[in-house]
């Protein structure tokens, strides 16, 4: 019963961290919309019906049932159509009265006599403040969220005390993976090296971190150096020959990196069988942006190749195959994830909170990254017209034309609702597989 409860915790948790992260994206194109003179008649945290609200002033501010997004209404955000009124006219054609459409719900958010507080009519780069404003504030909660995790909780990492020591030397390419009675013993085990031992030097190199140790050993294959490590208080001083062994090449990520043939690549290398034990060591602030960085980077990784890992997720879905950890994952997953998180009760609550915040950082990453891709009806769609109409009015200075005025965005709107459209299916595909075969961090 226990672990249900702290399931629902979990999904709780993301729930409401996400609906916290949306409303504070929302502030950031609420804020500077204020500030420039904007009328925001909406001010709405989800979308469909309307659970609750208030107004304060002129703007409404409310809670809507499905909390997978926000927004604010601001007063003319496409202007008319040149030569035209803002009302609409008769037509016949399916995509023009959509575009006409778009125009009069612009016009009816502009009361009468405030037509200079609308968003068309503001300089080019405050309309580019305004729409970066909601993922600047995501990325800001997401450098929060990771300073609180790297800087409070702080990360595991190997340390430079011992936490096992192998029986025997195994290559990564045998087929057999136990010791048996040919097998040669590991080096640190003949070494006399103990788990709990810390390593204070080898070959008179003084140990850091645990990657010293590792640099020290992997070029001393055949060759006997002496290593120096804490044992119950007193240094002990032993004789440590490392054996050539083959292990996988690894990346920076810590994935194996394939060859030519598709097989994953080894390397010949000095080997001592140990392996770290691994501690809890808070970060300094300056590791805070790296790993933002990182995940910024990672998330843009998953956008660029955004097809071919929905073609994966359908594979998923539909078929045997195994769902990508890395790869997309909606808030269905997400809420799974952090419910087994929260009621896995092997490791310590601490471990868990901290596993939560960065959960939700990771979230803010997304929607940061997300609400970049230079497509209406998301932010950056709105930055790159407002470019486009900076770059076509300077052309036009440039060459003695006429001011062309601004973008007609409204012209955007089918292709607006075919974006809509799209990401609406990628999301029905990713909630299924998160349902039928979701992400799984833990091998049951």
């Amino acid at each position: 019963m226990e672990s249900v409860l702290l399931y629902i915790v979990g999904i709780l948790v993301v729930v409401v961290g996400l609906v916290v992260s949306i409303a504070l994206h929302e502030l950031g194109h609420f804020v500077p919309a204020k500030a420039f003179g904007v009328r925001v008649g909406q001010f709405m945290v989800g979308f469909g019906k309307t659970i609750w609200s208030t107004k304060r002033g002129e703007t409404e501010y409310g809670f809507k049932w499905i909390p997978l997004g926000g927004y604010i209404s601001m007063a003319g955000m496409y202007p008319p159509a040149k030569g035209e009124a803002a009302e609409r006219y008769s037509t016949t054609g399916f995509f023009q009265t959509l575009v006409q459409d778009a125009r009069t719900a612009s016009a009816d958010t502009i009361p009468e006599g405030e037509g200079h507080r609308t968003f068309y009519l503001l300089p080019v780069w405050k309309r580019i403040i305004i729409m970066l404003g909601g993922p600047f504030m995501n990325l800001l909660i997401a450098v929060v969220l990771y300073a609180i995790v790297l800087m409070g909780f702080g990360i595991n990492q190997p340390s430079t005390t011992l936490g096992s020591i192998n029986e025997c030397v195994v290559p990564a390419t045998s087929s057999v993976q136990e010791c048996g009675p040919d097998t040669p013993a590991a080096p640190g085990n003949e070494a006399g090296l103990l788990p709990g031992d810390r390593v204070l030097s080898i070959d008179g190199r003084v140990i850091g971190e645990w990657d010293d140790i590792s640099a020290a050993i992997r070029p001393a294959a055949g060759r006997t150096v002496p290593v120096v490590v804490e044992r119950d208080g007193e240094e002990v001083s032993l004789r440590l020959t490392p054996l050539l062994t083959e292990r996988f090449v690894l990346d920076d990520r810590g994935q194996l990196i394939d060859g030519p043939d598709g097989q994953p690549l080894t390397e010949q290398v000095g080997f001592a069988g140990i392996a770290p034990a691994y501690e809890t060591v808070q970060q300094p602030a300056s590791e805070v942006l790296p790993a933002v960085g990182e995940n910024v980077e990672a998330v843009v990784r998953i956008v660029v190749t955004l097809p071919q890992r929905m073609i994966d997720v359908a594979q998923a879905a539909f078929g045997p195959a195994e769902r990508d950890p890395n790869g997309p994952i909606s808030v269905v997953g997400v809420g799974r994830i952090a419910g087994e998180i929260a009621s896995l009760d092997t490791i310590p609550v601490v471990e868990r909170v901290s596993f939560l915040v960065g959960v939700l950082a990771a979230v803010n990453v997304a929607l940061f990254v997300f609400n970049l891709i230079p497509l209406l009806p998301l932010d950056g769609g709105h930055v790159a017209a407002a470019l486009f109409e900076k770059l076509r009015r300077f052309l036009a200075k440039l060459f003695g034309r006429p001011d062309p005025g601004p973008v007609d965005t409204a012209r955007l709107v089918p292709i607006t609702l075919g974006v809509v459209l799209v990401l609406g299916v990628m999301s029905a595909l990713l909630i299924y597989a998160d349902i039928v075969n979701p992400v799984r961090l833990f091998v049951p």
